[in-house]
């Protein structure tokens, strides 16, 4: 799920991981790494195998594999906002 290959004569193997706005994240070439190896290594990157072509996709897998992202992480608490108005000098504009 969420993996796509795309053979390109001549060039030489890698894997490119895209976010979800299709930038490109990591390169990570492949020319040195077995089958085996190439398959851990996508496992271990968080990528889902489904069963058959058909299969659902769990819902924890849907935007799998997924490095923190900035849009993914959950909002931040409010900190605590000081009711006392900051203290200008007099020549300072307020506005500035």
């Amino acid at each position: 799920h969420n993996l796509e290959m795309k053979h390109l004569p001549g060039a030489d193997p890698e894997l490119v991981l895209l976010s979800l706005r299709y930038e490109e994240l990591e390169r990570i070439p492949l020319s040195d790494m077995t089958r085996e190896e190439i398959n851990q290594l996508v496992q271990e990157l968080g990528f889902y195998r489904k069963e058959t072509p058909d299969a659902p996709v769990p819902e924890e897998f849907q935007f799998a594999p997924a490095k923190p992202l900035p849009i993914l992480l959950p909002p931040q608490a409010p900190t605590a906002v000081s009711k006392t108005p900051p203290k200008r000098d007099k020549e300072e504009h307020p506005d500035l």
